[in-house]
């Protein structure tokens, strides 16, 4: 079986989709039960494959190799390291709380989910290839479903002067996508052509000689192509907007694995032009302060809870790329458990948030007060979030970012190193600051006459969340296997892109 799990992993959602497609239109309640099985059985695919991940042995695991076309050097080619297992775990565990907070949606059910479906095939697909070409190929595949998800499904933010139509956010997404992907594209043209490989596979592009001046002209190519789907500033405005028009389950892989894919997307990058890697690494780890600044900044001056959380996670977005750019196994090994924390942890907000617009019918911070009484269940989840959020230890969170801000504290020079640092713990202060006031805000406080008969979350709700909040407390009380599997792919990563 362990030969064909990738494969499986990708195909049971893509053929999924498909086969929804022939099911009866009103039969909500069939549509519903045949995508609930589908993501269970993709996660329970995604637990075993990462749990069967020989951290101990390294090296990619699982891998299956087709030959596609072999004229231009195209493999339909799998497999998966200690970073890209643990993104598979990420990818599996919101997929199916996904789909489980979906079965509220009425209008077209069946439309959604074949689209949602296909959606998280292409995200498998990115974190699973070894084919340059099919890791494009997938990764346009997890974005081009959005636009329709977010258009037909998605809602409007409406503020007296301030209206932001959700055809406005799904439409802006695309377009910063698509231009990021034509970066990408050019660069992956570029290895592929002047790599004298005759081959799209990652192995065969990391052996290519390339000159340290190609190196440094086309990084920047992927560094932003991919940077853009991770928020990287100023290249990040699509995303709180794409959040906040998007639908909860949209909003919850969106935030959750998607922006995961730019960074991953930037990490297999740096392994085929590593010098160029190495050339630009102080823009990147600059940039990505930035956007740790900026975004804890920008969300504490929002008023839709959306917009909060949408620049909330272009904040944490930030630690990751800090991280990455550190090119320290402390840095970058923070950085991709930051990526499985923040992804779990931004799903979980969005679909509290989302708990809270299903009930109240209105997201405005200024209008919500007291929720507690009437949904303590609710409040509970999202104070923990919360406090993820902010970096409490004991949580996933907190494990992340220390290791992030050793890496940051030992890669750069004295000056710089521990200037960077302070900054990244100043956005964690700022975050505090408005995550502790959005709860006193929207939880505590006197309950206005409004919602005094506000219905708490549902069963299937609560379940879900205490899912979620279950695996953000294994990270942080025990993150050892998980920095075990980490550390067996990043420690080849930092040997392969620095020499050390």
């Amino acid at each position: 079986m362990n030969d064909w799990v990738l494969f499986i992993l990708i195909a049971l959602p893509l053929v999924g989709g498909v086969g929804l497609m022939f099911l009866p239109g009103q039969r909500h309640g069939l549509i519903r039960w045949y995508a609930s099985v589908v993501a269970a059985v993709s996660c329970l695919l995604a637990i075993y494959t990462f749990l069967s991940y020989d951290h101990r042995a390294g090296g990619f695991q699982f891998t299956q190799q087709f030959e596609w076309l072999p004229v231009l050097g195209i493999q339909y080619s799998l497999g998966i390291d200690g970073i890209s297992a643990l993104m598979v775990l990420l990818t599996g565990i919101v997929f199916i709380c996904g789909v489980l907070v979906s079965w509220n949606i009425a209008h077209r059910p069946k439309d959604f989910f074949v689209l949602y479906l296909l959606l998280v095939a292409g995200v498998f697909g990115v974190f699973v290839s070894q084919d340059l070409f099919f890791f494009f190929f997938f990764y346009e595949l997890a974005v081009v479903p959005m636009y329709l998800l977010i258009g037909v499904w998605g809602s409007s933010s409406d503020f007296g002067t301030f209206l932001r139509p959700k055809e406005y956010g799904a439409m802006k997404l695309m377009l910063y996508l698509v231009a990021g992907s034509v970066l990408a594209w050019i660069a992956i043209l570029a290895v592929y052509v002047a790599g004298d490989q005759h081959s799209f596979l990652f192995q065969d592009l990391q052996k290519a000689e390339f000159t340290q001046g190609f190196q440094r002209f086309f990084f920047p190519f992927f560094m932003v192509g991919f940077g853009v789907l991770a928020g990287l500033w100023p290249f990040h405005t699509w995303s709180p907007d794409g959040h906040v028009a998007a639908p909860t389950a949209v909003s919850m892989v969106h935030a959750g694995v998607l922006m995961k894919l730019g960074a991953y997307g930037v990490i297999r990058s740096m392994e085929i032009l590593p010098q160029g890697a190495v050339d630009w690494m102080p823009v990147l780890i600059g940039l990505g302060t930035v956007n740790v600044i900026y975004g804890a900044i920008s969300a504490m001056g929002q008023r839709d809870l959306k917009y909060v959380v949408g620049y909330s996670s272009v904040s944490h977005m930030g630690y990751v790329l800090m991280g990455i750019a550190t090119l320290n196994p402390f840095g970058v090994g923070g950085a991709v458990l930051q990526m499985f924390s923040h992804g779990i942890m931004t799903a979980l907000f969005f679909a509290l948030v989302g708990v809270i617009y299903d009930r109240a019918h209105v997201r405005d911070i200024g209008v919500l007060e007291g929720l507690a009484k009437r949904m303590g269940v609710t409040a509970a989840f999202f104070a923990v979030v919360g406090l993820t959020s902010l970096g409490l230890p004991g949580l996933s969170g907190f494990v992340a970012e220390l290791l992030v801000f050793i890496g940051v504290f030992r890669s750069y020079p004295p000056v710089i190193g521990p200037l960077l640092g302070v900054l990244g713990v100043i956005g964690a202060a700022i975050t505090a600051v408005y995550i502790l006031r959005l709860l006193a805000k929207v939880f505590f406080g006197p309950l206005p006459e409004r919602w005094q008969r506000l219905p708490d979350a549902s069963r299937l709700e609560a379940a879900v969340a205490g899912a979620m909040v279950a695996v953000i407390v294994l990270v942080g009380v025990y993150p050892t296997y998980f920095i075990r599997v980490i550390n067996s792919g990043v420690m080849p990563f930092v040997k392969l892109v620095t020499g050390i």
